[in-house]
């Protein structure tokens, strides 16, 4: 989980060397005019990426409170950021309304999940933060299983417009449903 997510969060920002026609060729055309929310929303979404997957380290927990603590506000910044601009991205989906309302809902659910994990940190609910926060993180982790599908779907000789009509509802609904299995059962 962690090595596919430092690799997703670092292969996203190729756009800072390559630009958006190398980097995203086949979006670049309806992104042009959602170019700052798309930049917002990948730069946001790697940073959490990458530092949500470092938070499960129970060991690095305990020993570092004081950067658990800042870098758990970092990522929780990074979601506000990339779910706000995520948002704007999924309504201009390539894949039509389907898409839009699939990733529209994944920006709002991995807001307000991770909205609400910090503020049961703050209230002192350590279990309840961390059971939220698994929440948080498998919306997060959308961006890895949302690449994992859609090499199947382009091996299968679909195009990201075509797939992203199923992308948007696969890369985080199993994962959600999968964390919440888990949750209910420990």
């Amino acid at each position: 989980m962690v090595v596919l997510s430092i690799l997703v969060a670092l292969t996203t920002l190729r756009i800072i060397p390559l630009g958006m026609p190398l980097s995203f060729p086949e979006m670049s055309g309806h992104l042009t005019q959602r170019w700052l929310a798309f930049v917002l929303h990948i730069g946001g979404a790697s940073i959490a990426l990458a530092l949500g997957a470092v938070q499960f380290f129970a060991q690095f927990r305990a020993k570092n409170p004081t950067v658990h603590r800042w870098v758990g506000r970092i990522y929780v910044l990074s979601i506000l950021t990339a779910g706000g601009a995520g948002f704007v991205v999924a309504l201009g989906a390539a894949g039509g309304i389907i898409a839009s309302v699939g990733f529209g809902l994944l920006a709002i659910f991995w807001v307000g999940v991770t909205v609400n994990a910090a503020r049961l940190a703050m209230a002192r609910r350590f279990a309840d933060h961390r059971r939220w926060m698994i929440r948080s993180f498998a919306l997060t982790f959308a961006a890895v299983t949302l690449r994992l599908y859609l090499l199947g779907f382009i091996g299968a000789g679909f195009s990201y417009t075509e797939a992203s009509i199923y992308l948007a509802w696969m890369c985080w609904v199993p994962n959600f449903l999968v964390v919440e299995w888990f949750l209910r059962r420990s």
